[in-house]
């Protein structure tokens, strides 16, 4: 795989020969390893039972500035407490 005088570190400083990574390889192919358990999720963390959609709402500054202090006071987003405030107001879970 790689010319034996090559070496990469890890992350935590751990130094890695090219027969380091080709051990590595050799494991990964012939184990079961659970991929879809160990594989990285990308994007962002789903909000509910299905994909998100966008939705552009215009707020009068009184009432941004309201939401805006919320948030702070709450440490979260501004469309945390919009969804809070639907979800309340809807009664919806």
């Amino acid at each position: 795989m790689s010319d034996a005088n090559d070496a990469y570190l890890t992350k935590s400083g751990r130094r890695l020969t090219g027969a380091d990574l080709d051990a590595l390889a050799d494991e990964v192919e012939h184990a079961d390893y659970p991929v879809e358990q160990i594989k990285p999720r990308r994007g962002r963390p789903p909000l509910g039972s299905g994909p998100s959609e966008e939705v552009p709402v215009r707020l009068d500054p009184q009432l941004r500035e309201a939401v805006s202090a919320r948030a702070d006071a709450d440490d979260t987003s501004t469309s945390e407490v919009i969804r809070r405030a639907l979800r309340a107001f809807l009664d919806v879970a």
